[in-house]
């Protein structure tokens, strides 16, 4: 019952805020619904070990077919839930403090995503989890359709037509398992690949492949995320770099992996070669940004295609790296956007070139904005450097060729990040930011959290690895 109490307390409290006008009440609903929400999780985690059946909800939902509501947590969905859960709390304490009309209705939009993505992290069922699937992102969409910035209908468009297209493979994919089965359970479908011809077992791999690609996406299924993520409002891109963007790599590992590992084994060097270049043209274009959302969500579209890469090398540490930088990508992801929304909201700007000298005027901001920058270029003793450590280890050990190239991401990451802060932060002051203020407690309630994470789990990453190792390890697909 955890499982469906950490899902439905997002669902209902949403519901009740897409219905409330007053911004204080909404506000007091949204963070009493994530302090309880953290909460439970942290029940949940503590039950993990010894009781997990307290983790697991099965009721028939579509009897006549043998679908099922089923919704259990392992040790990947723990791990994904936990950030869904803390990311979405920290998310609701900053957009109640920005300038945007109807905060009720967009309070309730995100915590109906967070309800989807608890969804899609313990789904046991194919259909349940393709339902949740396309869920997460019709909340997201409205957000960024109703508070985007200019042209964002036509934007967010796009985005959920790349999206949706992609999704319709995986849905034949589960049809044709369920046909061939008679059986939606995740688990006996694992059972039911291994007895298909080879014909459908390459179908199954590129219909899921497709439909994970582009929703994190990689190379060349990026064309969307650029101007998705520059045009959304901070809470939109937020949602989609921190969290929605990590259910193409949890598809991977959840879904690709157990049912598709042949496919893997013949097709996986070119999609990882494709992944790879993905990464080093992700970086090199983020050094090319001066629009300040550009550049983070061009450094989130090279992040992604490290962790699918390090995913399809089939290995343990390849695995363990992506689940870790997973989180660590998804609170530095939502630490640099939210930041980027301080410094439009104090300067009027986000280009690059209109900015600098801002240290003078806040200094705690700077503090806080290398802490987190250090965590995205992967310095020792922050949480960016074990998850891309083991990711560039385990790409390496696949193939030196291409684990050499990826390891150009470390230093297209540093140039890209340290640009962004020096252009900001350093050099002489000018009229947009020389009178601007230091951030306050409201701003310190989102930020400090993430700071803290950045460094607890750098410091001691097996906080996170401890949890992940139950599901990877009984993953027998696994070559190295």
């Amino acid at each position: 019952m955890l499982t469906l109490s950490l899902f439905i307390i997002p669902l209902i409290s949403g519901l009740i805020l897409l219905n409330i006008k007053s911004k204080s009440l909404a506000g007091s609903i949204s963070i009493l619904a994530s302090f309880v929400q953290i909460a439970v999780f942290v029940y949940a985690l503590s039950v993990f070990k010894d009781n997990s059946a307290l983790l697991v909800f099965d009721k028939p939902w579509l009897s006549d077919f043998a679908i099922r509501f089923h919704l259990g947590i392992d040790g990947l969905s723990l791990v994904m839930v936990g950030l869904t859960v803390v990311l979405v709390s920290l998310i609701v304490l900053a957009i109640r403090n920005l300038n945007y009309e109807n905060i009720p209705k967009m309070l309730g939009l995100i915590l109906l995503t967070e309800a989807a993505l608890i969804g899609v992290f313990s789904a046991k069922d194919i259909f349940l989890f393709y339902f949740f699937f396309e869920l997460a992102l019709v909340p997201v969409y409205l957000i960024a359709n109703f508070w985007g910035g200019e042209s964002s209908s036509k934007i967010t468009f796009k985005m959920l037509i790349y999206t949706v297209f992609g999704s319709l493979f995986m849905l034949i994919s589960f049809v044709l398992l369920y046909m061939r089965g008679q059986s939606a359970d995740i688990e006996s479908i694992k059972v039911t690949v291994s007895l298909l011809p080879n014909a459908i077992k390459h179908i199954l791999f590129w219909g899921l492949l497709l439909a994970f690609s582009i929703k994190m996406p990689i190379f060349p299924f990026h064309t969307w995320l650029p101007d998705a993520y520059s045009k959304s409002p901070t809470p939109a891109t937020m949602l989609l770099s921190g969290l929605l963007s990590k259910m193409g790599v949890y598809g991977l590992i959840r879904i690709l992996l157990p049912f598709a590992p042949q496919g893997i084994e013949l097709y996986g060097e070119i999609i990882i070669v494709l992944a790879v270049v993905g990464l080093v043209y992700g970086s090199i274009i983020a050094i090319k940004q001066n629009e300040i959302k550009r550049l983070i969500a061009y450094s989130s579209f090279a992040h992604m295609g490290l962790m699918a890469g390090a995913v399809l090398t089939l290995s343990i540490t390849g695995l363990q790296g992506a689940i870790f930088q997973m989180v660590a990508h998804g609170f530095n992801a939502v630490g640099l956007f939210y930041i980027a929304k301080i410094i439009f909201d104090k300067t009027g700007s986000r280009n690059l070139t209109q900015l600098g000298g801002m240290t003078q005027s806040a200094p705690v901001l700077t503090v806080i904005f290398m802490v987190v920058l250090l965590g995205s270029v992967a310095l020792p003793l922050t949480n960016g450097f074990v998850g891309e450590f083991l990711m560039l280890k385990a790409v390496f050990d696949f193939n030196h060729v291409i684990g050499i190239a990826a390891g150009l991401s470390v230093i297209f990451g540093a140039v890209y990040m340290l640009r962004f802060f020096q252009k900001t932060m350093f050099g002489p002051s000018n009229e947009q930011t020389s009178s601007i203020t230091d951030i306050g407690m409201k701003e310190l309630i989102v930020l400090v959290p993430i700071v803290i994470i950045i460094l607890i789990t750098g410091v001691f990453p097996n906080l996170i690895l401890d949890i992940s190792s139950s599901l990877v390890n009984s993953l027998g697909l696994l070559n190295k």
